[in-house]
């Protein structure tokens, strides 16, 4: 690849006091160290709430990566929320869960390429009209353990992929073992996506859009690939086929 294309990667946003003297971002190199594996030159996202320098970023990338993180607050997806169980969420990103929702609606006005993973695969469901399970543990009887953090770069369970999605034609198969740091899942689905993997006990490990012409590319995935990578061809694929997507020409729009 002669030209790498640009990727935009969402990082963590800290408050100050956690690891700095002043509000600052973090992110693990896992992430970029997949992108640039894959042919891409990624670019760490500024955590600004300015629409314009949102809009701008966005225009200058050739594709967005939306990563991991802490939870979402639960008021910015259901105001009316039983108190004890908005408590199960936390901690909370709450200057993110602002830019990251201008950063979503950029990505479908600019047609852009976007791969989600972990927050990101539930920001872009909440973001896009849908809710969240606040805590699988509270809310999902006999649920699988989801929140493996002893085993965060391991497969610990597997999930079943519909037949007809890009992710089974990415990966060449109809099931894949994944890893799982979460407490947290998709809820309430948004129209305009459809999950596309799940785990035995029914928590969405992938969404798609229903209408795949939206955007040149569109795969969220509740399980961590880039902690993956070196566990199979699978997981890199996922990174390959997105900054390909990314380096494809388009028409303007």
């Amino acid at each position: 690849m002669t030209h790498r294309p640009t990727i935009l990667v969402t990082p963590c946003t800290q408050a100050k006091g956690v690891e700095m003297a002043d509000d600052s971002i973090s992110l693990s190199n896992r992430y970029t160290d997949a992108v640039i594996a894959a042919g891409g030159l990624p670019v760490i996202f500024p955590a600004t709430t300015s629409p314009q320098v949102i809009a701008e970023m966005v225009s200058r990338a050739d594709g967005v990566m939306m990563t991991g993180g802490e939870d979402i607050d639960p008021r910015v997806y259901d105001k009316n929320m039983d108190p004890d169980l908005a408590k199960k969420a936390g901690p909370l990103e709450p200057e993110r869960d602002l830019w990251e929702q201008t950063l979503v609606a950029e990505i479908f006005q600019q047609r852009k390429p976007v791969f989600g993973i972990c927050r990101g695969h539930q920001m872009m469901n909440v973001a896009l009209g849908g809710t969240l399970i606040v805590d699988i543990p509270t809310q999902v009887p006999k649920h699988l353990n989801h929140r493996r953090m002893d085993r965060r770069s391991d497969p610990v369970h597997p999930v079943e992929i519909a037949a007809d999605s890009l992710l089974a034609q990415i990966i060449g198969a109809r099931s894949l073992d994944v890893n799982s740091t979460h407490h947290q899942a998709i809820g309430r689905v948004a129209e305009p996506l459809r999950v596309v993997a799940q785990s035995s006990d029914g928590i969405a490990e992938a969404a798609e859009l229903r209408d795949p012409s939206r955007l040149p590319f569109f795969l969220t995935v509740q399980f961590h690939p880039e902690r993956l990578v070196d566990k199979g061809p699978a997981y890199r694929q996922l990174f390959d086929r997105f900054v390909a997507a990314c380096a494809a020409p388009r028409s303007p729009h």
